[in-house]
């Protein structure tokens, strides 16, 4: 087993070999020191960013997609963290209900498209019937047929009713996904990222490659064009999506300025129930 998890991580080693942008070639201490610096950065210019969604009426939709581990969820993550849950909401949807399989394969989606002000960040989207609907055998030859030559014209629907649409793709090395694999599965907290659908999308590399390509030859359009992210190494990955992300959409400073905050109300006869009628949570910490 220990051979296995030495090779394992010369794996990652060698597939992380590369340079990943100006945290290339530092050491651990260092890279740290830069990514924290950068993502609180970053963070803040999110925060700038849906304030002038809320403020010009903007509808935002951001996609995520790509191999399984390569680090989507860690992006939207970070791009959340700081922002107003009421404007910049997550959607990420679970397997279709029986119901929801008789509707038109676009229809579950537009349930959750944003209203003016509102930037919706999809975890996975109508991209699954490209990828693990067409791979696992999920769906039809004529639906998703159907779905390579409808998709470009409902995104072309969507971005002409104002809609600002952008797609990424998160691109990870064989050695790296199986690297992170194995990590979630000796992690407790961790392994429920792992589903069997997952272990068979693993098992399956080259057909999910070959979708890929077929998706990317049909989607990839000069109105609603594909951004490929290296995620090989996280840190970089989230630095350059959110980076790029801020990129896409001109926006300036409309934060609220600094607040006073008001003097308290004085106490004019109110009296306080006894502490001892109140349930209190107990104090093990």
């Amino acid at each position: 087993m220990g051979g296995k998890k030495k090779q394992l991580k010369e794996k990652m080693k060698k597939a992380l070999s590369k340079k990943f942008g100006k945290l290339a070639g530092l050491d651990k201490k260092a890279k740290n020191k830069i990514y924290n610096k950068e993502i609180e950065r970053l963070q803040t210019e999110m925060v700038k960013l849906e304030e002038w969604v809320k403020f010009k009426g903007l509808k935002v939709v951001v996609l995520f997609e790509g191999r399984d581990a390569a680090g989507k969820g860690g992006v939207i993550k970070r791009l959340t963290m700081r922002t107003n849950p009421r404007i910049v909401r997550i959607a990420a949807l679970g397997t279709p209900t029986e119901r929801e399989k008789t509707q038109w394969y676009f229809q579950r989606y537009v349930a959750y498209l944003p209203a003016a002000g509102e930037m919706v960040l999809f975890d996975r989207s109508w991209y699954n019937r490209a990828g693990v609907e067409r791979v696992m055998g999920f769906c039809t030859d004529a639906e998703y047929q159907d779905f390579l030559n409808m998709c470009p014209q409902f995104e072309k629907e969507l971005i002409r009713s104002g809609t600002i649409l952008i797609k990424y793709w998160f691109s990870v090395s064989d050695a790296v996904q199986e690297a992170r694999f194995q990590e979630r599965l000796k992690d407790p907290a961790r392994r429920w990222k792992l589903s069997p659908m997952d272990l068979q999308a693993r098992a399956r590399w080259v057909d999910y490659s070959k979708a890929k390509d077929v998706m990317f030859e049909h989607t990839d359009t000069k109105e609603s064009p594909w951004h490929v992210v290296d995620a090989n190494d996280k840190k970089c990955a989230r630095l350059n999506c959110m980076a790029h992300l801020l990129s896409q959409i001109p926006y300036k400073d409309v934060t609220q300025k600094k607040l006073a905050i008001p003097k308290r109300q004085k106490d004019k006869g109110y009296k306080r129930p006894p502490l001892n009628k109140q349930r209190f949570v107990p104090a093990i910490y």
